[in-house]
């Protein structure tokens, strides 16, 4: 059985698995938290996790976008590039 440890303030803190006949540690539970959550934490009573993460820590783990240029110079490359495989197919250069 898998088990999901938390720590004093309920933030996830690993997992681990034990046994049927072991017990389940008091600061851990075998609900198992959900994908897609930055920092989750569990609350005891409703026995689930949710997300602790504030928007602006969430916001800043995100890449930063690529430049207006380099998605052009992108768009370039692979046009460039589907014409070499286009004429590669048709047996060479026209």
């Amino acid at each position: 059985m898998h088990i999901y440890y938390y720590d004093e303030n309920f933030k996830y803190q690993g997992e681990d698995v034990i046994t049927d006949y072991d017990e389940i540690p008091k600061n851990a539970t075998d609900v198992r938290p959900q994908e897609g959550l930055y920092l989750p934490a569990y609350d005891e009573n409703k026995r689930q996790w949710f997300e602790s993460a504030s928007k602006e820590y969430i916001d800043n783990l995100q890449p930063d976008p690529l430049p207006p240029d380099a998605v052009t110079m992108l768009k370039k490359q692979v046009a460039l590039l589907t014409l070499q495989v286009s004429q590669m197919q048709r047996g060479g250069a026209s």
